[in-house]
């Protein structure tokens, strides 16, 4: 068969980190820009896999030069993430010139969501100013077990009661769009109940989830939500009994979308994560995660470090398309949910990056 135009749209599907707080001219990204169609990049301050306390984040006007010269590469077309949740989740901090803002504790428990609303719309400000365009915010897993270690701990939930994430995520949501920049619901189908870290190890959620962790879900889709829900690495025997949420048709085709009525993006936590990667091939599990449903995929390329993982990855899916593990349909679906992603920011940010 012939490849280009599949393999544009595969590009399509990848949210790809890489090194570096400006680009040389050998730098991967470039190449999986120009030639491979990349969908999107992550920032992050710090870069774990060589031990570095920097990354693609410095300073305000350095990322803003950086997030430009990206968006050069792609004709405006790119999504440019980033965690900014609050708290100690905020890769744009105090240390590079930064505002942060306190963590979804806190505001939960000042019980306030139009101050919650204030400080999302100064997230979300921040961001456009530096050529940022999707925080992978905020999070909506209900904070039922406070010892959890990657939720609770970080005070990253709103509160263990749903009426009240809803109420502040709502704020949260309605300050982004306002400003322009995209959001994105996590840890789907909950985390708040996990009693391990995700990024750890394998996660079971079977014994601690409850039906009411999808509430917000429920409520923020029934609201008119639209942009992207993550899949955690979170597995449930109730749901599937071999996969986690990531990989599992059931929970992502069955649940997020019939089930709740998603018809957004579904976008997954980072492919390199231990509770994928001790148990999948990277490849591999990028090849069933997009058969489950997933539509975009993060590879943040910074717990393990490698510089042509999205050539290696394009290359395995479309393998599985040739040898029919993996339909050109369910390519084409991913496809047109990630280009309808990029039409709510309405050029927003290609004016931003190129012309200002």
């Amino acid at each position: 068969m012939t490849h280009q135009p599949l393999k544009k749209k595969i590009g399509q599907l990848f949210i790809i980190g890489f090194e570096g707080t400006a680009l040389s001219k050998n730098n991967p990204v470039i190449a999986d820009i120009v030639e491979r169609n990349l969908g999107g990049v992550i920032l992050f301050d710090r870069l774990l896999a060589k031990k570095r306390n920097t990354n693609n984040i410095i300073s305000p006007g350095q990322v803003a030069d950086l997030t430009s010269r990206l968006q050069e590469l792609a004709g405006g077309n790119l999504l440019i993430a980033v965690d900014q949740e609050g708290g100690r989740v905020a890769r744009l901090n105090e240390q590079h010139g930064f505002t942060t803002i306190p963590d979804a504790a806190t505001l939960g428990r000042r019980g306030d969501p139009e101050q919650t609303g204030h400080y999302g719309e100064q997230v979300a400000e921040i961001l456009h100013s530096v050529g940022i365009n999707f925080n992978l915010a905020p999070i909506v897993d209900l904070d039922v077990f406070p010892e959890n270690p990657i939720i609770g701990a970080y005070g990253r939930s709103f509160s263990n009661n749903p009426d009240a994430v809803f109420k502040h995520t709502v704020k949260w949501l309605d300050a982004h769009r306002k400003k322009g920049v995209l959001s994105c619901l996590k840890h789907f189908p909950g985390h708040g109940s996990s009693i391990n870290d995700s990024h750890l190890g394998f996660v079971d959620i079977s014994s601690t989830w409850n039906e009411v962790e999808l509430q917000p879900y429920k409520d923020l889709l029934a609201r008119g939500y639209k942009e992207a829900i993550m899949a955690g690495h979170l597995y449930n025997s109730r749901f599937d009994k071999s996969y986690p949420a990531t990989l599992s048709h059931t929970t992502l085709d069955g649940i997020l979308r019939k089930r709740l009525g998603h018809n957004g993006v579904i976008i997954s936590d980072d492919m390199q994560m231990r509770a994928i990667t001790d148990r999948y091939g990277l490849a591999e599990s990028c090849c069933r995660a997009i058969s489950a449903g997933v539509d975009l995929l993060i590879i943040g390329n910074n717990l393990s470090y490698e510089p042509e993982i999205m050539k290696e990855t394009l290359d395995t899916i479309l393998k599985a398309v040739d040898e029919g593990q993996l339909t050109q349909r369910r390519i084409e679906e991913a496809w047109s949910r990630v280009q309808q992603l990029k039409k709510l920011l309405k050029g927003t940010f290609k004016k931003r990056n190129i012309h200002e």
